[in-house]
Formats: structure tokens, sequence, C-alpha cells
């Protein structure tokens, strides 16, 4: 079997090759053989220039064996010497036979070629069936294409064929192309490069020699070169630029074989009327001497009327510097054109010794150097196998192309039980289609018939104007019949194409598919491609297809969406009592924030009654051109965390009556027994009236005093003190921690992460509880207190006997997959999916991305009760609408419904907290967290570093929004002042009116 050596094709279809000009594979391979020089030399001496000029020409044969064929097969062969056979068409076991006989009578072996474009069955009846290739430009991997040129091999050696006339290299950017369009791997002529290697380095890694055609690229024309002579009046920059592209590709990649076309081309070829098959300008000049292709040349089908108004044509092929010509009309008298030209010295000897020479050496890479034999026996079934059928059916899957997902139709849910389907065809067309779909959902199927009155046709539409979602299933490839029915129909409701027919068929209905929400090109109506569709449009299968040309002024080469089993499913507002132009204007607020410098970026997730009505990412991770935000992109939640992270371990645990809310904290931490906050209640740390301070500067407690001179803190700046961390806080960076509680490394007990560079002694754990216990205590009156939760995830650790970020990820979320939330989220992602919260110039002296923004939870190890959870808006979601739920989501349960009751209802009688969560304030709406509509029941938190999530039980609303306002400065209060969080509320609201 021949290595593919020269070229590498990627996966991601990028090609790189070694060089320009290198030896073909099959070349090199052969002229690096010494018995391949041995064998041809031997050949060489032998042979009369008869047998020599015998070997440029390829005789066209129908694989039939009548008296009269088998007598002109004979001719060919025995009389005339030809170096290869053309068979024409027919079946199977025929071309077998002749071909088995021709090499019989051959005194040298014959090259067997095949025009098999895509596949055997070009050709022959009864043979697998492959798509076309503008179907399979549409795929993006481009590993499919070769393992397909590697089965063209197989079943071309199976049935004792050398050279396969493909693949097409020609760029099909005119839609008016008679005779390329669908022969073309597309419109792109990088893609069509790409397609092209991948396909021809498949053949030649079977063995079988490819041959790219029509030089120098017959795409961009509107006469077929079969009828008459098409001009390519274009110039030399358009040339390299479109036509020539994936020919130059190609070469650079080693591939062996070129077919030059009937083509005029002005710019290079002056002579009028003259074919760049004849024109030496291009065949040597270009294709030779330029472009240094080194491989076999040959002619296209000199039988053409592109080129019939010449004589003795295959003379002049020869001359202009083709190798083989094939086909032309009358072997004897163009062999004894050639023989006279030689006799007259207008064609050298030495350039037939030459050409001859170059065949012989091919014949010999391509296992020619003895007579090969089909085996006739089982050969149907040797071409015909599991294996090919089944390549056959990942090429069209493959293929399938959704090409526009207006408002994010797909995936459809299953929910929607008011679906309609709208088949166009005739009766069973679509039946696979519509028996994949009945595995979702129920459809109510419709059939589009032919010749209906317009009173039938208008009842139809008033019919399918009663469902939620429409699809439309297209099996037929003549739509003149009922383009009057689509020219009226435009319903409200969503409206999916499912075409299962060529692409450009669509076009008969263009402005009916013009106006649709969702059209996806299934290409085949094939029952796995059908089952495939109705998978994808549920989103259970993968469709990523790509359009590979343009189809009329609707769609554009290039566009297609990618549907995956993982994508969320979305819903239309408007089915949910919203409406969706309002809701629209949440991307103006967002963009106003990144315009504004609030933050780089942020994230917006908004679910009515379970279902997702809005999930937009908007803007950068750090501003410029920094990595775009996405619905994966990782935030820190800083205060978030309470209610997201701690609150719902607490939750789990009183669940399972660890604790009453009457509890007093010392009675879970003996410690606190002997402090002044022995007597505090879990209720009121809560409710944040339990008298404990805003916070503690715990963090002090690892600086080394002795590191810096004068205080740590100014209220005003001067020369020591030159950071500014807040307002009226000014903090001097030139210190040093103790080294008894921090290590540079990891090492040892040195084992809690505080930054890179930075780890915590993990006896540091009685520092905080010291600095708990000596923390002033003032009355309980309502008081936000971050020292209540960090207590909190204390309990929550002491009652569950495990650390509380262990706790959550084994309650919460892992169960319900949660794979972004989590407490130092870089022990499971890169930093690169992580967005940045702050630059911290005093503390870490460092860019905090995937470590705690928050001091204190940072000198905790990035585990803490009041902040050190990160997620992503689309997860916290899930949190808040488990709570909404009551508890559960998808079928299981986490938290009960009265503890899920209990906690977000039971209310303070001095503040508008409920149990952890925040409320808004009905009293004053200037210091309200919530937009003005929200009711007063609503429950939620923020976050510092301008996060938001709010749960609306009455309505059915969940609200979430995550930012990072305090990238590159935690000072920066344009978020608030700008009140984007609140004014995306109100909108949510507005939406609803």
């Amino acid at each position: 079997m021949l290595l593919f050596l020269l070229s590498v094709v990627s996966v991601m279809g990028t090609v790189h090759a070694t060089a320009t000009g290198v030896d073909p594979l099959l070349l090199y391979k052969a002229t690096h053989d010494k018995q391949c020089q041995r064998w041809v030399d031997s050949l060489m001496n032998r042979l009369s220039t008869k047998e020599k000029v015998g070997q440029l020409f390829i005789y066209t044969i129908a694989p039939v064996e009548t008296k009269r064929n088998l007598v002109l097969l004979h001719e060919a062969v025995a009389t005339y010497k030809v170096g290869g056979l053309l068979f024409s068409g027919g079946k199977l076991q025929n071309q077998a036979l002749l071909t088995n006989r021709a090499q019989k009578q051959a005194r040298v072996p014959l090259m067997i070629t095949f025009d098999g474009e895509w596949g055997l069955s070009m050709r022959l009846r009864g043979t697998p069936v492959f798509p076309r290739n503008m179907v399979l430009g549409c795929i993006q991997d481009n590993r499919l294409i070769y393992d397909y040129g590697r089965e063209m091999a197989r079943q071309c050696r199976e049935l004792g064929v050398q050279v396969n006339f493909a693949p097409v290299a020609d760029v099909n950017i005119n839609p008016h192309n008679p005779v390329i369009n669908t022969r073309s791997f597309g419109q792109n002529p990088i893609k069509v490069a790409d397609k092209v290697i991948a396909y021809g380095s498949g053949l030649e890694g079977g063995g079988v020699l490819s041959v790219c055609k029509h030089f120098p690229g017959h795409g961009d024309t509107d006469v077929d070169s079969h009828k008459a002579l098409p001009v390519l009046p274009f110039t030399r920059e358009r040339l390299d630029s479109v036509e020539l592209y994936p020919f130059k590709e190609a070469i650079r990649a080693g591939l062996s074989g070129m077919m030059v076309g009937h083509l005029q081309v002005p710019i290079i070829e002056p002579i009028g009327n003259l074919p760049s098959s004849l024109s030496r300008n291009i065949v040597y000049g270009l294709l030779t001497e330029e472009l240094a292709f080194k491989g076999l040349i040959f002619t296209d089908a000199l039988a053409m009327n592109g080129v019939s108004g010449n004589t003795h044509v295959s003379l002049q092929a020869l001359k202009a510097g083709n190798d083989m010509v094939l086909a032309p009309r009358n072997l004897k008298e163009e062999m004894e054109a050639v023989y006279k030209a030689i006799d007259k010295g207008e064609l050298s000897m030495e350039d037939i010794d030459r050409k001859c020479r170059k065949v012989l050496t091919y014949k010999y890479a391509l296992d020619l150097k003895h007579k090969p034999v089909v085996r006739l026996s089982g050969l149907g079934a040797r071409i015909n196998t599991p294996q090919t059928r089944d390549l056959i059916r990942r090429l069209n899957l493959a293929a399938i192309t959704v090409i526009c997902n207006k408002k994010q139709i797909l995936p459809l849910h299953t929910e929607t039980k008011e679906m309609a389907l709208l088949e166009v065809g005739e009766p069973g067309d679509m039946s696979d289609f519509a028996t994949r779909l009945s595995r979702y959902i129920t459809p109510v199927r419709f059939r589009l018939r032919k010749n209906m009155t317009e009173e039938q046709s208008q009842q139809l539409r008033d019919s399918l104007a009663a469902y939620k979602r429409i699809i439309v299933a297209v099996g037929e490839q003549r739509l003149a019949p009922y383009q009057k029915f689509f020219s009226r129909f435009a319903p409200e409701s969503p409206t999916i194409y499912a075409f299962f027919t060529p692409g450009k068929m669509m076009l008969q209905i263009q402005r009916a598919v013009s106006t649709a929400q969702v059209v996806v090109l299934g290409h085949s109506t094939a029952e796995d491609v059908q089952h495939q569709v109705a998978d994808v449009l549920f989103g259970k299968a993968t469709a990523n297809g790509r359009l590979s040309a343009s189809l009329g002024g609707v769609f554009h080469e290039g566009e297609g969406v990618t549907i995956t089993p993982d994508m969320p499913v979305h819903f239309m507002p408007e089915e949910y009592g919203l409406r969706s132009e309002v809701l629209a204007r949440i991307d103006s607020i967002a963009i106003e924030g990144i315009r504004q410098g609030a933050y780089p970026g942020c994230q917006v997730v908004v679910l009515k009654d379970g279902h997702v009505m809005v999930d937009q990412s908007f803007g950068t991770q750090a501003g410029g051109n920094s990595e775009r935000i996405g619905p994966h992109s990782i935030y820190d939640l800083a205060s978030l965390s309470k209610t997201t992270g701690t609150l719902l371990a607490l939750m789990k645990l009183y669940d399972k009556g660890y604790f009453s809310l009457n509890d007093k904290l010392s009675e879970h931490l003996p410690w606190l027994l002997r402090t002044n906050k022995k007597d505090i209640t879990i209720r009121d740390v809560l409710l944040h009236q339990s008298g404990l301070p805003a916070g503690i500067v715990s963090y002090t407690e690892f600086i080394d005093r002795d590191s810096y001179q004068g205080r740590l803190f100014s209220n005003k700046r001067d020369g020591k003190h030159t950071l500014h961390l807040g307002p009226g806080v000014w903090a001097n960076p030139n210190f040093k921690f103790k080294k008894e509680y921090v290590s540079s490394v990891r090492e040892g007990d040195y084992t809690l992460p505080v930054s890179d560079g930075i780890w915590l002694n993990r006896s540091s754990r009685k520092l905080l509880e010291q600095e708990i216990a000596k923390a002033p205590m003032k009355d309980k009156s309502y008081r936000y207190s971050d020292v209540g939760f960090i207590l909190l995830r204390l309990l929550v650790e002491q009652l569950a006997d495990k650390p509380m970020d262990e706790y959550l990820q084994q309650e919460f979320f892992e169960p319900m997959r949660l794979e972004r939330t989590a407490y130092l989220p870089l022990r499971q992602h890169a930093k690169k999916e992580i967005v940045p919260s702050s630059i911290d110039r005093f503390l870490r002296k460092d860019t905090l991305r995937g470590y705690v923004n928050d001091e204190s939870a940072a000198f905790q190890g990035g585990v803490s009760g009041n902040a050190g959870l990160f997620s992503t808006a689309g997860e916290v979601a899930r949190i808040y609408q488990m709570l909404l739920n009551g508890g559960e989501l998808d079928g299981q349960r986490y938290l009960s419904e009265e503890t899920c009751r209990l906690f977000t209802t039971d209310q303070s009688k001095i503040s508008r907290r409920v149990l952890g969560f925040d409320r808004p304030d009905t009293v004053n709406l200037k210091n309200s967290p919530c937009a003005p509509s929200a009711p007063a029941s609503v429950y939620g938190h923020t976050g510092f570093t301008g996060t938001c999530a709010w749960v609306d039980a009455e309505n059915g609303l969940v609200y979430v929004f995550l930012s990072n306002r305090t990238y590159p400065d935690a000072t920066n209060r344009k978020l608030q002042q700008l009140d984007i969080r609140e004014r995306i509320q109100e909108v949510i609201y507005e939406a609803m009116k």
C-alpha cells in the first residue's frame, strides 16, 4: 500500500504542504526504486516508435461484449498498442470481463482509467452511490473525505482500475454553470483545495492515481465544454486567487495527476479559440514550467465539441505538453498524424521517449509491472461491503447543514405538543422522518398535494396556523406545482424547513424559505438522513455542516450553525407571556455598561417557568482584544456565594435535622462559648441581626509588622500609602508576609492557595477563629455581615464532617451537572476559561484569575462562607430554578419544599431580609437592589464583583447577571451608578406587561 508522505491534511481542513513543485508521490516512489528503472529501461529498449506513441493514448470503449465492440477493443490494444483504456459506462461485470480480456491481449500492461467523480456509480449501475462533491463540500471533517478517497481506491483496485479522473478541482462560483455545478466541492477556493487534497490523498494512499481537473479551472463558466469552448475572461490576479488556487495547492501537496480542460484563457493564450488542452502556453508554460508540476498530464476527452474545431488534436495536445491524450474521435488518424510529425521532425523522438518513460514509470508505481487479473467471482459483494455502506452513511450525516436557526428555535422542546408536519412530496416519501419525530412528539401530519384548489390551499394554511411549530419536510425536487401555495404561506408560528433534496431546489420556493426561522439541508431522502435530521431538530444529534456554495441571494457560502446534544433548549418568550422586542432592550443596556466602562463583559440569563428566555453574553474577559465572553465563561460570584453555596449546604443540613434555627452557634462551635458571641443564634446570623461586625481584616495577621514602617493603612495618600483601596483608604504595599504562615511554594503544611506564589499554612485557621473571637459586638439591629457567613461555613463543616466545598459538590453541584460551579476553580479549569476579577496591587500583587477577589475568603484558602464560589450565569440560574421549584430540578429532589418555603419567606421583623436571602426595599426604592417593579416577595442576592441572582416566585422568573465590574480596579462603581442590574430586571417586568 502506498504511503501518503508529501502532504498532510489536518483535522481542521487546513492544508500544510511541504514545498512548491515537489515530485508527486507516485513518481517520487518510482524514481527512487532501482527495480522500476530497470523495468522501464527494459521496455523502452524493446518498444518500437509506434508502440511508444501508443503508450500516450487512452482509448474509450463501451463495456459490452458485442462482436463489433470486441473487434474495436482488439484493434486498439493489439494493433495500435494504446497505453490505456477508459470504459464509458455500463455494468460492473462487463467492465471486469473486458478489462481481463484487454490486459491479456496487451504487450505492455494497460493503464485502466475511470471517470468516477462521485464513485463507480457515476458510470456503472448497481455500485455504491456516494454523495456529490457539492454535498461533500458541506462536511467540516476532511478526514472523512480522505476516507472516501481510500474507499474509492479500494473499489477501483478491485475492478482493475489504476487511475480515477477525480477529484474535480474547479471552483464553482457561477450558479449558471451548466456542467460543473454539483461536481465541484464548492465556491470557496481554499475549502475546495482542502477537499481536493483530502480526496486525492485518499486515492493515492490506496494505490490509485488521482487526476485533478479541469485545469486551469472550469468553475466560472456558463458554457458546457462538451458542446462549445468556454472562455475565462479574467485577469491573471483573478485566476491565481480563484481558478488556479486548488490546482496550485494540489501540486504543493504532491498529488500525481492533472487533466487539462478545453477552455479559452486569453490572458495566458492570446490565440483565439485555442483551448487550454492544446495550448503550449498553458500546458507547458503555466502548468509544467511556472507551477512546476512533474506528474502525469492528461487532456480532457478530445472528442468533445470544445476542441473539435481543431485538426489532429492529439498531435497538438502532445506538442502542448500533455503526456497522455484521452479519447480522440478517430484513433487511427490521430496516431498516424503523430507518426508523420515525428518523421517530419515536428515532434522530436526525445519528447516521445520522455513522455513514454513517464507513463511507464507511473505504470510501475501503480503496480502494473505485471498484468493484473480482476477476480470475477464475488466482485459485486467486494464492491458493495457493509463498511462501504457505513462510510456513505457517515458522509451523508456529516453533510447535514442547519443553514439558519433564527431566535435559537432549535433544539425544539418536547413540551410543545402543538406541532404540525407538512409533507411536500409523494405519499410515503417522508415516512421515515415522521416516524422518527414521533419519538419526541406526536406531530399532526398534513400533506401538500399537487393541483390543490385555492380554496383547499387556504384551508390548509388556516389549519397550519393553529400550531405553535410548523415543520415543513420537502422530499420533492420539482416544486413548481407547489409554488402558488408557498407564495402565500407566511405563518406567524415558527416554521422549520427540512429539505431532503439538493440545496438549489429550495430556490423554487425562495420567498417562503427566506422567512423561515430554521432551514435544514439534508441533501438526501435516505432513511439515515431522515432519522438524523429529526434527531437534530430536537438536539439529540449533531449537525455541523456549512454551505459549500451560495443558494441564490438567500443563503451564502459558509453559512450554517452547529447543533449539538448539549445545547440548551430556548423558548419563544411570547409563548410564556413575554415580548421578545422588549427583552431585546437588555442587549443595549448590557452593551451600554461595557461602553461606559462599568465592566469588560457580562452574562445575562432569564428563565420563565423554568425555560430560557434570555441567555446572552457580552464583551470580553478583560477588555480590548481579550477572550470573548461566552456562556461557559466562569465568574467570581463574590457575596452571591452566600446564597448559591453556603446557604444551600445549610438548608440541606436543616432538612436532615442537624440543627434548629434557634440553636446558638456556640452549641455547635464550642470555641465560641468563651467569647461575647456565645449567645447568637443561627436565625439571627441568617437575618444579619446578630450584632456581628460587617467584616474583619483578618489578613493583617499574616503580615509581618516589622517589614514596613508606620501604619499599614492611611486615610489619605502620602509617600508610603500609595495604593487606593476604597473611599478614604490608602495602603502601603511594601510589606512581607510572616514565614510561619505564608510560603511562596506549596510544600508540607502550606497547602491553602491564596494566589500564584502564595500558600497558607493549614494552621492559619486558628488565626481566623481568634480574630472572630475578639471582634467587637454591637446591638442586634440589622447590620449586613460577612462574619456571620464565615461562621456559617464553619458550622456547615462541623455538622457535615467534611469541607464545605466537598459537601456542596456531593449534594448539589455534581448531581445537578454543574460542571463550572466550584470553589478553587483552577483545580478543574484552565485560567483562560475564568474571567479575571481584579488586579490586586496590594496583597497578592497579581491579576486575580481563578482566585477569589475577597481578601478574607482568600486568606481562608479560597473557601469561605461569604465568598469564593465561581460559576456561570446559566448554572447559577439552574440553582435558583431548583429553589423556585421547591427544591426539585429535572425530576430529582435536592431540598424539601418546606425548607425552601421557610428560608425564602421567613422575613425579619426589623429588615427586608429573609433567612440568608436579600429582598427588594419597597420603602426606599433608591436603596433597593432590585428593579422598582419587582414584587416584595422576590428573593436573591448580589455580589461585590458585580453579580446578582433574583427569584420571583409570583411570576415564575429567575434573573441572573454576572460581571467583573471590579476589573481592573475594584473601586469602579459605574455598575451601581448606571443601575445596570436593576434596569435589566425592569425590562423583564416591562416585557410581561
